[in-house]
């Protein structure tokens, strides 16, 4: 059962994770070239050569691109699946779509969705060299630390549903994973480091495109999984009785 749903979550990764490169290609792509744009302006102005290309552009948001999303969604469909057998009937009385549904909005909002508030997405040339290991830690930790106040919020949700019932008990564990995230989020360092001169445009757009290509890839897991098993839920139809 468990495998089964395993390969249906991989397959969903999957096919999400190409709608999301192609989303990424069209909306994002455009954005990553104007900000390397914008590096090559600032080194052209400060008599520097461009940096040597070891993978072309193109290889980079074509083949690279739907390589990588690919890979990015198999392995986000195999955990989905995985948190999908351990909460099928823990959702009140949802089916596996509605389970599917639920679950791919909570992993949008914690795994991205939230860390982003704290640590948006930056283009190239927004950042600075000396604080790329720093900002990924620090990102790195926000992701975890919303998983885990999300399953805290999740299994608080659970303690109080006898006692305040389904909608009350929700707004309960809401309410007490948005308290703690945001004193999380209050106490971790704001690291500003884009240039004053890049372009604003540019930096609000490429924002805007990451945030709409995980909700692609969120939405995309959670239809296509939830049709999946959902399929494979529904009883084999009666042979007929032979006259």
């Amino acid at each position: 059962m468990v495998r089964s749903l395993l390969v249906r979550g991989m397959l969903a990764g999957l096919a999400a994770g190409l709608l999301y490169a192609v989303f990424a290609y069209v909306v994002g792509e455009p954005t990553v070239d104007g900000a390397i744009a914008f590096e090559d302006q600032v080194a052209a102005a400060a008599g520097e050569a461009p940096g040597a290309e070891l993978v072309s552009r193109t290889v980079q948001s074509t083949l690279g691109l739907a390589v990588a999303a690919a890979v990015y969604g198999v392995a986000i469909g195999g955990i989905f699946a995985l948190v999908h057998a351990l909460a099928q009937g823990r959702v009140g009385r949802l089916g596996p779509r509605g389970t599917a549904a639920v679950l791919a909005l909570i992993g949008f909002l914690t795994v991205y969705a939230v860390p982003f508030l704290k640590y948006p997405a930056n283009p190239p040339a927004s950042s600075l060299d000396d604080t790329i290991g720093l900002r990924t830690g620090l990102y790195v930790l926000m992701v975890v630390l919303s998983v885990v106040i999300g399953a805290a919020a999740v299994l608080l949700r659970e303690r109080l549903l006898q006692r305040l019932g389904g909608w009350n008990a929700t707004l309960a564990a809401t309410g007490a994973y948005l308290v703690v995230v945001g004193i999380v989020m209050a106490l971790l360092p704001t690291i500003a480091e884009t240039p004053a001169d890049f372009p604003a445009t540019v930096l609000y757009d490429f924002r805007l495109a990451s945030l709409g290509g995980q909700l692609v890839l969120w939405t995309a897991l959670g239809l296509i999984f939830g049709a999946l098993v959902h399929r494979a839920a529904r009883p084999a139809p009666a042979v007929r009785a032979a006259r």
